[in-house]
């Protein structure tokens, strides 16, 4: 998805941040690991001939205080931040019957507070800098459904509760102020199973079953992370400009059988 945009903005498509062919994006990706992902590199290497750029900050997005400091320093440097894709989250396949209380606050630390932070962070920096942003909060089909054969009771409620957050936040910042601030658009998205590191481990521990889940889809596999790329791009940008509140389900038809 950080790929996308910074691919849109380098080729001068207009969007919500007004990106023109002398004004190149810039994208900042933030993880909690000190050195990014070698992925990361590899996304870098592929947009540097759209002329925009990709960022890296190491920020636990559970850490309000330090999270905050980083969304001010990015907005800072073009007085400006006009849409955020908030995808933390961790997983943790436990029964209900034997979920820690101690477990349960780190899930939802991460996958609701944390998406939750990041949101006031960067809306905290649209208001101040006058820009009608929008925000794409990760959320996931598990939010709606239980998935088959998969025991993440908290996960799964979690991913329902990012869903309704959007919702809320899209009532409370909708609205454009006299002084021009507000009017920032907020949507989640809810992708289906999609093969990443976290499932496949899930898939050698024998926590999931890929045969069922490719079962379960309509299309009969699994998707890709690149397949939600022009998802973001999409909620981000003007091509959604009357779209809030809402949740996008990309899940291959998984929901609708």
């Amino acid at each position: 998805m950080a790929e996308g945009l910074v691919e849109a903005g380098g080729m001068g498509v207009c969007y919500p941040w007004r990106v023109t062919c002398w004004l190149t994006l810039q994208v900042h990706c933030l993880d909690r690991s000190p050195k990014p992902d070698k992925a990361f590199a590899q996304a870098r290497e592929r947009v540097r001939e759209y002329g925009g750029g990709l960022k890296y900050h190491q920020v636990d997005v559970t850490e309000n205080e330090e999270l905050d400091k980083v969304i001010t320093r990015i907005a800072a440097e073009r007085q400006r931040l006009d849409g955020l894709i908030a995808a933390a989250g961790i997983q943790q396949v436990t029964s209900a019957l034997d979920y820690r209380p101690e477990d349960i606050a780190r899930m939802l630390a991460t996958n609701y507070t944390g998406v939750f932070l990041s949101a006031r962070a960067c809306a905290r920096q649209m208001y101040k800098y006058k820009i009608q942003g929008s925000m794409c909060l990760i959320a996931s089909m598990s939010g709606i459904i239980a998935n088959k054969g998969f025991i993440a009771p908290v996960y799964n409620s979690s991913k329902a509760g990012v869903i309704q957050l959007a919702r809320n936040l899209a009532m409370e910042w909708g609205r454009m102020e006299s002084n021009g601030s507000g009017g920032i658009r907020v949507n989640s998205l809810s992708p289906g199973h999609i093969v990443t590191p976290m499932v496949e481990e899930n898939f050698r521990r024998g926590e999931a079953d890929r045969a069922v889940w490719e079962e379960s889809s309509m299309l009969g596999r699994l998707s890709a992370p690149e397949e939600y790329k022009a998802a973001g791009l999409f909620l981000l940008s003007r091509a959604s400009s009357y779209m809030t509140g809402s949740n996008m389900i990309i899940d291959g038809g998984c929901t609708a059988w």
